[in-house]
């Protein structure tokens, strides 16, 4: 993602890093953030249909969220030591489709990845393009545990 707008490749895969989720960060996160039974021990989260202590959603989106950042962060920066131009991105007119598709337990290790999908001219702001991708987690049997559809502004070249 620093690439400028008209040099963004549809079908570009960007592998964003991998997490490992361990039992007291799940726990922690939930005490905060979503506390359920599911999320807060391994005894409450046998006595529901996970069966077992698992992730909340939100700490899988969260986690998407630190290793995009970080990636997109560290990609600028080697270009910049390049002295290579790089575009700025812009605001999110917004996500859809979020999916939660398979559980996440203790010890489960995804591996996040964005894949371009389209891109779309700005009418408004002839300066940004939209740029679609597939934001995506595999599992560590490389099942699909979490989705969704992103789109975002992307700065255009300038002329």
């Amino acid at each position: 993602m620093i690439a400028f707008f008209e040099d963004v490749v549809v079908g570009e895969i960007l592998e964003l890093g991998t997490y490992t989720f361990k039992t007291d960060e799940i726990i922690r996160f939930a005490e905060k953030f979503d506390p359920q039974p599911f999320h807060l021990s391994e005894d409450g989260a046998a006595k529901t249909h996970f069966g077992r202590l698992c992730a909340s959603g939100w700490h899988t989106a969260s986690i998407f969220m630190k290793l995009f950042v970080a990636r997109l962060k560290s990609m600028q920066d080697d270009a910049l030591a390049e002295d290579i131009a790089v575009a700025r991105i812009g605001p999110s007119p917004g996500f859809e489709d979020l999916k939660w598709i398979k559980p996440v337990f203790a010890g489960d290790t995804l591996r996040y990845t964005r894949t371009v999908t389209g891109k779309t001219e700005s009418r408004s702001r002839p300066e940004w393009g939209l740029v679609h991708s597939d934001m995506r987690a595999f599992n560590q049997d490389g099942l699909l545990a979490f989705s969704f559809k992103a789109t975002v502004f992307v700065e255009r070249r300038p002329r």
